[in-house]
């Protein structure tokens, strides 16, 4: 399919092409398709920009993954569709940090593919194509883990992941990290330290952080962080868009027009870089 550059949402449908693409090709599974379109609904309501309670949550993340003895982090399929290379570069940024492969529509050949996506962007070691361990309590193939990774792990980053699994990585006293666009999400609900933004973003500043921070003592002892402060704010700017969209003033024709802000055309989705 042919995109045109001068459509108003290039970079969304280029995306979406993507994704496609990808499913077909067996990286991504159809049920992750919704997830994204899900997702992409959320990034509207948001006004496609992080928020300054998402950038402090960003912030904070690159201080529990400076200070984690056993950091883990989570690659589903569209994750590793949407941003191998991102995840590249926080690994670069962050050497302590482990990739670990999980799925819930798990088979050998769809492990192999995220693997293989990962590191044609740059990861070098990556974990659990091959599970060698299993989470209690979770009766999916997202229990399916690696011994050396996520089942010893002290600090998880799980993004675009499902409740289930947070919910056991919390019960096992693991720290989690999710990043979810969908505040209301039981992810976003159950992690520790609840990122809400899109992932291309939130993986970018994060990175940006630790490549300016310094090298912190390795004590696992994490920085308080407000999680319920941070949702809160998310529900927030949502409904302060939508009150915004319902009161702008009516177009030609009757037709009212929508005031959710909107990044410039080419930026892909990304927000200005804050300090």
């Amino acid at each position: 399919m042919r995109l045109s550059r001068s459509h108003p949402r290039y970079a969304s449908l280029r995306i979406r092409a993507q994704l496609a693409e990808l499913s077909r090709a067996g990286l991504v599974a159809p049920e992750g398709l919704i997830a994204h379109g899900r997702g992409e609904a959320f990034d509207y309501l948001l006004g496609e920009r992080t928020s300054a309670s998402a950038r402090l949550a960003e912030r904070r993340a690159a201080d529990w993954l400076r200070t984690a003895r056993r950091p883990v982090f989570s690659v589903n399929g569209n994750v590793a569709a949407l941003a191998a290379p991102e995840v590249a570069r926080l690994a670069r940024a962050c050497p302590e940090l482990l990739i670990e492969v999980n799925l819930f529509h798990r088979t050998p050949a769809r492990a192999r593919a995220v693997a293989a996506r990962l590191r044609a962007a740059g990861v070098r070691e990556i974990l659990g194509v091959r599970p060698t361990g299993r989470l209690s309590g979770l009766p999916s193939d997202r229990a399916l883990v690696d011994r050396q990774g996520i089942l010893i792990a002290d600090l998880c980053v799980v993004p675009l992941e499902d409740g289930d699994r947070t919910t056991a990585l919390r019960a096992l006293g693991k720290k989690v990290i999710s990043i979810d666009l969908n505040p209301l999400s039981r992810t976003s609900q159950e992690a520790n330290l609840p990122i809400v933004d899109e992932l291309r973003r939130a993986l970018s500043h994060i990175a940006d952080d630790l490549e300016r921070g310094r090298s912190v003592a390795r004590t696992g002892r994490f920085p308080r962080f407000d999680r319920r402060a941070a949702l809160a704010d998310a529900l927030g700017t949502i409904g302060r868009n939508l009150k915004r969209a319902a009161s702008a003033r009516p177009r030609s024709g009757g037709r009212r027009g929508v005031a959710l802000r909107r990044p410039a055309r080419g930026t892909g989705g990304r927000s200005r870089r804050t300090p």
